[in-house]
């Protein structure tokens, strides 16, 4: 059963910085590419930063160079490392995982939709003002 779980969100001012974390498990990590969604109230929930099995990572346009995602294999946890938070960053930040063949290079198109994604954690919110 793979769980994720997420933590590290809070309220920061506009410019500031936070790190999330998602501690994974209950799955092969290496088999799988992760990724932080969020969402906001009355909005879509919508694709942040993914990193495939290989480490390639993708982004967001809206976070591009200011937001950073990389991943410890060895505790499991996943992370997203938030500079120059803009208010319209708010939302709540779910964490996700899918299964893979090993296939590489599709991090881009997974980010589009979280219907590529079968594995959710609860969220952390972050609030930005």
């Amino acid at each position: 059963q793979v769980q994720l779980v997420e933590s590290g969100g809070g309220s920061v001012q506009t410019g500031g910085s936070l790190r999330l974390s998602c501690v994974a498990s209950g799955y092969p990590e290496s088999t799988y590419c992760v990724g932080w969604f969020r969402q906001a109230p009355g909005k879509e929930r919508e694709g942040v930063a993914v990193i495939e099995h290989d480490g390639s990572t993708s982004y967001a346009d809206s976070v591009k160079g200011r937001f950073t995602i990389s991943k410890d294999n060895a505790k499991n946890t996943l992370y997203l490392q938030m500079s120059s938070l803009k208010p319209e960053d708010t939302a709540m930040y779910v964490c996700a995982a899918r299964r893979t063949s090993g296939e590489r290079g599709y991090g881009s198109t997974y980010l589009k939709s979280p219907a590529n994604f079968g594995y959710w954690g609860q969220g952390t919110q972050v609030t930005v003002s």
